[in-house]
């Protein structure tokens, strides 16, 4: 799965693969979020604020599990 980098002072590269949306973040750490629309991936992708976009539509919609 390809991971790309974003302009965000939160999230640094955002992945998708199979319904599932990969985060990572500048602080640390790499999320799964399962059962992600493939439309709030591009919706996150085309956000004008991902850190924004992503609070407000992923966090707490969708269970993120650290990957290891």
């Amino acid at each position: 799965m390809k991971m790309t980098a974003v302009f965000s002072s939160d999230i640094a590269s955002v992945g998708y693969e199979n319904g599932t949306l990969f985060i990572s973040f500048h602080k640390g750490g790499l999320y799964a979020y399962k059962n992600v629309p493939y439309s709030v991936y591009a919706g996150l992708m085309n956000a004008p604020s991902k850190g924004k976009y992503f609070h407000a539509n992923i966090r707490k919609q969708y269970h993120g599990t650290p990957v290891v």
